[in-house]
């Protein structure tokens, strides 16, 4: 160089840096503008992603609401590995501790390079980086308005020192910063590209992130080269091949960040859709699931669904609900990968009812006094008129057995009964019942006619159970609950305690239910329990739903699309599911039988509400007769309900004796009725009734007390 160019460039030096230190002397003593102090940057800070909270704050759920950027929670400084801090500093500003946001030694260098190489050298402290952060219009660029943004920079990064601590400027600028891609804050930075949280990074790992911040889209290979050179500057001992091999694995390609949990999605859905989130503001929302049973119950439905595969089932669901409080435990609305349509919420989707409305069926013709436990009930063959022509009812086993008691039909899930059953309940009764119970879907009466009884009526999985935890709770229906700070619905009284605690009797009875079922199924559980199974028309659907002391589950198998499956009912698609479920909350855990309440009475082996009992027996005479005569039918206690659909003078009773009864007589309501001998067919008369056998003398025999309806 010439000694005049020199003269020239020192001159130049001299004016520029004259320049400089007058703006420099303006930035810091004009005053300054207003900052933001941490709890109000860390306030305007936004996660893309919504979170799901299960009980004690278990993370169940994260689902991206936000599309202009992937950002995770705020990550205190605390929980981000000490390396990244060290290597950020190390390469963004080295004198960070020690300038009040404006590093005066970078500012003299910068612009020295300006004038010598003809090219700016960065001299933006972290501050000045949070600051334009935290207000785009600072950032400066190469036109002449960008000296101006630069300057404005330098006293937004002064104000900034005065308002937050030096930790608190870089814990801001770690979760505010872009890193790549889409990639905006440390924790979406740490587990994008590394799979890893911000307290797990490593030397490497914190060297790569460090060298992005100034060009978080540069190549691969540049981006490895500047953060081996600032692993060297932080004195660390990393190799290069090792950061380099590192790089290579974590930009190849697009960033993909994985959802922290994934346990809920339907249920994530439908509480952190991205337009209500925008509406509400919620990011974080709690639920009342609990996470560790919520993962058992989806592995169980994904097994239940993988054994039967092979006869064309796909899909499941389920639902644990806590009796006591009506709080949701687990909601599985599918199987994942495994259905054949993730998207679809079984818990939600209205499917064919089958037979698990019966139970709210014999309920209300309990609680009406239509019937009791014992009443007989006709199951054979029954044509049923309806709107669309007639058909005739079958039981799964396509079976008939006669004059059973509603117990038996309840418990063995007995079709012709449960028709018959309706027909003196009315179907506007049954629906306006099931109405109270929670189904919201249901149709007008006349839509279904006398196949309502058989389940033909549309439900979801979340009404079925919300109807069953109501009859656990002894016939008080209030709304399930998910989440815990929802406000509470007071319980209101559908259906009696006298009549729920019958039919948790009924379908806790394994001997009754055992001319379908069998004694040993998928029902019996080792804890006391009431279920009942159901399967749509076609074998669309299988439920199983049931009630233990403390919980009710429900659970659904079948397929998404409505494809009926090969062969698989309640009892073996349903039910191993509910039992496996049942069995793992009741682990060490028991579950007492509900007591009966005041208003039930004990008689023959039954329960009755009261009004409803058989009338009692008058004691036999002492007086001499055969030793074996006594009356076989009816039996002491019957409820006879007469068939609406039959004509009063086409029913007969019979009335028979056990044989050997030949000079004996029948008696009703004290009016002969004939000899003993022979059985009599007797038209029936509405009233309580008392039939008595006795000998020549006049002396009783034998009394039974019955009752017709």
């Amino acid at each position: 160089m010439s000694a005049r160019r020199g003269v020239r460039v020192a001159a130049l030096l001299a004016a520029v840096a004259a320049a400089a230190c007058a703006a420099l002397a303006l930035a810091l003593l004009w005053p300054l503008p207003p900052a933001p102090d941490f709890a109000a940057v860390k306030a305007r800070f936004e996660s893309s992603e919504a979170v799901l909270t299960g009980r004690r704050g278990a993370v169940l759920h994260e689902l991206r609401v936000d599309l202009r950027g992937r950002r995770l929670r705020w990550t205190p400084l605390a929980e981000i590995a000490p390396a990244l801090a060290e290597s950020v500093v190390a390469s963004e500003d080295r004198r960070f501790r020690s300038h009040g946001g404006v590093d005066l030694v970078a500012v003299l260098g910068a612009l020295k390079g300006a004038v010598l190489a003809g090219r700016p050298r960065g001299a933006s402290t972290l501050s000045m980086q949070l600051a334009a952060l935290l207000d785009p219009s600072l950032r400066a660029g190469a036109s002449p308005r960008g000296a101006f943004a630069k300057w404005r920079q330098m006293r937004a990064a002064r104000a900034l020192e005065q308002r937050l601590t030096k930790d608190e400027i870089l814990e801001a600028y770690l979760n505010l910063a872009s890193f790549r891609g889409e990639l905006q804050g440390i924790a979406a930075a740490a587990r994008g590209l590394f799979g890893r949280e911000p307290h797990g990074l490593g030397a490497a790992e914190a060297a790569i992130l460090a060298a992005l911040l100034p060009a978080p889209g540069a190549p691969e290979e540049a981006v490895a080269a500047r953060a081996c050179r600032i692993a060297a500057r932080s004195g660390g001992d990393t190799p290069c091949s090792e950061i380099s091999a590192r790089a290579a694995g974590a930009l190849a390609g697009a960033p993909a960040l994985r959802a922290a949990a994934g346990l809920a999605p339907h249920l994530a859905a439908r509480l952190l859709a991205p337009d209500r989130a925008a509406d509400t503001g919620r990011r974080r929302v709690a639920t009342t699931l609990d996470a560790g049973l919520q993962a058992f119950v989806a592995g169980v439905l994904r097994r239940q669904v993988l054994e039967l595969r092979g006869r064309n089932v796909r899909d499941a669901a389920a639902l644990v609900v806590e009796n006591e409080s009506g709080e949701v435990l687990a909601y599985v609305g599918g199987v994942g990968a495994e259905a054949s349509a993730p998207h679809v919420d079984g818990v939600r989707a209205r499917r064919q009812a089958g037979s698990s409305l019966k139970p709210f069926l014999y309920a209300l013709a309990l609680d009406r006094r239509l019937v009791s436990a014992a009443t007989r009930l006709e199951d054979a063959p029954l044509d049923v008129v309806g709107a669309l022509g007639s058909y005739r009812p079958e039981n799964y086993d396509r079976r008939f057995r006669g004059p059973v008691t509603a117990r038996v039909a309840l418990a063995s899930s007995l079709n012709v009964p449960a028709v018959r059953l309706l027909q003196l309940v009315g179907v506007p009764e049954l629906v306006a019942g099931l109405r109270a119970l929670g189904f919201a879907g249901l149709r007008e009466p006349d839509f279904y006619g006398d196949s309502l009884a058989l389940g033909s009526a549309d439900v979801s999985l979340f009404e079925l159970v919300g109807a069953y935890r109501a009859l656990a709770a002894g016939g008080s229906f209030a709304p399930l609950r998910l989440e815990p700070g929802a406000p509470r619905r007071a319980a209101e009284r559908v259906v009696s305690p006298e009549a729920a605690f019958v039919v948790a009797d009924v379908l806790s009875d394994r001997a009754s239910r055992a001319p379908t079922f069998g004694l040993e199924s998928a029902l019996g559980t080792r804890v006391w329990s009431a279920a009942k199974t159901g399967t749509s028309k076609d074998l669309r659907d299988n439920w199983c739903l049931g009630w233990s002391g403390r919980y009710t589950v429900g659970v659904w198998v079948g397929n998404a699309s409505g494809a009926s499956m090969w062969d698989v009912s309640g009892i073996d698609g349903a039910a191993p599911a509910w039992l496996a479920v049942v069995a793992a909350l009741h682990e060490g855990a028991p579950s007492e039988a509900p007591a009966p309440p005041p208003g039930l009475v004990r008689a023959a082996g039954e329960w009755y509400l009261a009004g409803t009992e058989p009338a009692a027996a008058g004691p036999p005479s002492a007086a001499p007769g055969p030793r074996d005569a006594r009356i076989l039918a009816p039996e002491d206690g019957l409820v006879l309900a007469l068939d609406p659909d039959i004509p009063d003078t086409r029913e007969r009773l019979l009335l028979e004796a056990a044989p050997g009864s030949d000079g004996l007589a029948l008696r009703l309501d004290g009016r002969p009725l004939g000899p003993a001998g022979e059985p009599i067919l007797w038209l029936p008369e509405r009233g309580r009734h008392s039939l008595a056998l006795v000998g020549p003398e006049g002396a009783v025999l034998d009394r039974v007390a019955f009752e017709v309806r």
